[in-house]
């Protein structure tokens, strides 16, 4: 795998819990997810293959009201260096400053705005997400769609937040080159909170 790479599965990462943490249940007052079930992950492609990487740690606190989810918070904060591509060394090569500059830039954040039941939706299982991202020091406003689900005593929050690694530097020098690792990313999310 190519830094790129790593980088885009680390964005897909922190979107996706981000996202997920904005639409808790009214009762929980606190997100508490259940990471063993649960996961963050980047998809992008090299050389037009699809490729896909994950972020081990994260937290996330969420105030969530479904009754008036326009009152709700949340927010999410990545471990950069929790990145893994599935090799250790594509995972070193990822960090660096080309890429997720980790040193500089040890978190990325998620802070929800706006929490609203999306249009057309069933009641309670589909909302709008806005909010701000911050990745390697840029930030910038972001919109995706989240859907809750419950599954037995847990709360399954799921969705793909679409982002472009330009935008956040991720790829600078010869990793600007769009050709060998894609701008576009998609960062998807699985959330089971209990």
């Amino acid at each position: 795998m190519t830094f790129t790479q790593l980088l885009l599965r680390n964005t897909t990462f922190c979107v996706g819990l981000m996202a997920l943490g904005a639409a808790l249940p009214a009762h929980a007052a606190q997100l508490k997810p259940d990471l063993a079930k649960s996961n963050v992950t980047i998809v992008f492609k090299q050389l037009n293959v699809p490729v896909e990487a994950k972020f081990k740690k994260f937290n996330a606190a969420v105030d969530f009201n479904s009754a008036q989810p326009e009152a709700s918070k949340a927010s999410v904060e990545i471990d950069i260096s929790s990145f893994d591509l599935g090799d250790p060394e594509y995972n070193k090569e990822v960090l660096k400053k080309e890429w997720f500059n980790a040193q500089q830039f040890a978190k990325a954040t998620f802070v929800a705005s706006s929490i609203k039941p999306a249009a057309a939706a069933a009641a309670g299982s589909k909302y709008d997400v806005t909010g701000k991202l911050t990745i390697k020091g840029k930030t910038t406003e972001v919109r995706f769609p989240l859907s809750v689900k419950k599954d037995g005593n847990a709360q399954v929050f799921e969705g793909t937040l679409p982002i472009k690694r330009l935008t956040y530097n991720i790829g600078e020098g010869e990793w600007q080159d769009t050709s060998i690792v894609a701008d576009e990313i998609a960062i998807k999310f699985h959330l089971v909170a209990n």
